[in-house]
């Protein structure tokens, strides 16, 4: 008798299991098609010396990651995230900055690798910004996996001498296009994987930005304004609330390297 309970109550859960899939599925579904890809798979570049007027050696600035770093759906290379930071650096520190973004659409963790393949042998930059995240959450790849891949990609960086500022996965729970429960899902999801990511930052030594608490609620309360055409990318303003919010670490990065490498995790 009680194997029979213990067999019909696994059962139901299966079947339980099973809806909850087949509904989130069925969402996952109704958000691609509501979010489309307007925008394309090519982001502007903004590749280029900013506020060369400026007396001094270029600082060369470098993003990597995915297509929140890469700019995707600004429509001028100042309103792409690398430029609105480039031009801010520039101002603040007097000198012209020079940027490199080797940040591509789409990109997982796993692509941290090949972007850092992709630069040349002699390349070495002066502050490194990564964001990445969204994907992997979206592709459902584990929290631990992801973040070990950002590691290797900091731990690289900071052998050639170059300080890195870590932009922690945004918050998905600000998707309007994408239904609820699935939206609360994602939610919980980004901010698992953020916790990782922060983790790893303060562990290696590079300064990590909680992009979640920093913007998410701007996201979530202006979403008209903070999103792109496809609702999903960041608008211009979007891409200036972002570009403001990692501007401190790049700052402090680049003022005391030094300080910032032997950081602990704190308590």
């Amino acid at each position: 008798m009680i194997r029979a309970r213990i067999l019909a109550a696994a059962a139901a859960l299966g079947l339980v299991a099973l809806g909850i899939r087949t509904l989130l599925t069925r969402q996952a579904a109704i958000a691609r098609r509501r979010i489309g890809k307007p925008l394309g798979e090519e982001s502007i570049d903004a590749d280029r010396v900013w506020k060369k007027s400026l007396d001094g050696t270029p600082i060369e600035l470098l993003l990597l990651g995915d297509s929140l770093a890469a700019g995707l759906g600004a429509e001028r290379r100042k309103e792409t995230l690398g430029g609105r930071i480039a031009k801010a650096v520039a101002k603040r520190m007097l000198r012209p900055v020079r940027l490199r973004t080797a940040a591509v659409v789409g990109s997982e963790s796993t692509a941290l690798a090949g972007q850092l393949d992709a630069l040349p042998e002699d390349y070495r930059a002066d502050v490194a910004v990564i964001v990445i995240g969204g994907n992997d959450v979206t592709h459902l790849v584990p929290p631990w996996s992801a973040a070990a891949e950002l590691e290797r990609a900091i731990t690289r960086l900071q052998e050639c001498g170059t300080p890195v500022v870590v932009g922690t996965c945004p918050d998905l729970g600000t998707l309007q296009p994408v239904p609820q429960p699935l939206r609360s899902l994602l939610s919980r999801m980004s901010h698992r994987l953020a916790l990782e990511q922060t983790k790893v930052a303060w562990r290696t030594g590079a300064i990590p930005v909680d992009l979640r608490q920093a913007v998410g609620p701007t996201f979530r309360e202006q979403p008209d304004e903070m999103f792109g055409l496809d609702r999903f990318h960041p608008s211009a303003a979007g891409y200036r609330r972002t570009a403001e919010a990692l501007l401190p670490a790049v700052e402090m990065a680049l003022a005391a390297p030094a300080v910032r490498a032997t950081a602990s995790m704190p308590a």
